[in-house]
């Protein structure tokens, strides 16, 4: 599950509530909280590495979650791609594009030759444009940036930053990577609701009464 970084403070109290108070187990890339019953919620830290800090609720994971970051995002799927650039959660710049590149086909012979040729030759064309569109949106905001994320087709994303325009770029990456339809403009908009958001697995352990 996703929890929204202003409702995961809420969230973590409910669980101890429910399953009585624990311990807190942290890491720079994860944050385990583990209840008396033995029940636990295993929090993916964003944006890692979180610098723990022992005196704040949930090793500070509350407020490594809330805090405001600039945030580059890339999008990239067959033949579309979009970039924008965030503040928190508000657009601050953005551009969408697209460009055609053909599907499979199943024909053999010469004419599934030519037609491969004419495919890869419509990538090319759509991993530039990509590229350059990327580099239009971030390059001259990277000094403010605080991390970039990638999301739609990872080959796709991977061809377009291997671009060496955008090398720069590349050591702000987040690990996690956004799964998202064709890129749109709406479907930009709402990516801060996933790349803002903990990804927690809850085990709860159920005790029976009658037996303890």
């Amino acid at each position: 599950m996703s929890v929204e970084p202003e409702r995961l403070a809420g969230f973590l109290d409910r669980f101890l509530d429910r399953h009585g108070a624990g311990s807190v187990v942290t890491s720079p890339d994860v944050v385990t909280v583990t209840a008396a019953d033995g029940s636990l919620a295993e929090c993916v830290v964003p944006f890692p590495p979180l610098q723990v800090d022992g005196s704040a609720a949930y090793g500070g994971l509350v407020d490594h979650a809330q805090r405001q970051r600039r945030v580059g995002v890339v999008l990239v799927r067959r033949g579309g791609f979009a970039a924008g650039v965030f503040d928190g959660p508000r657009l601050v710049a953005s551009k969408v594009g697209s460009r055609h590149v053909q599907g499979r086909s199943a024909a053999g012979g010469w004419s599934q030759q030519r037609f491969a040729r004419r495919r890869e030759g419509q990538a090319r064309v759509a991993v530039r444009a990509a590229a350059d569109t990327v580099a239009e949106v971030l390059l001259p905001r990277l000094e403010a940036l605080d991390a970039i994320v990638a999301g739609g087709d990872r080959a796709a994303c991977d061809e377009v930053l291997a671009d060496p325009r955008l090398q720069p770029l590349v050591p702000l990456l987040a690990p996690a990577r956004l799964e998202v339809p064709d890129p749109r403009q709406r479907v930009l908009e709402a990516t801060p609701g996933l790349f803002r958001a903990v990804r927690a697995r809850v085990v709860d352990v159920h005790v029976d009464r009658a037996d303890a």
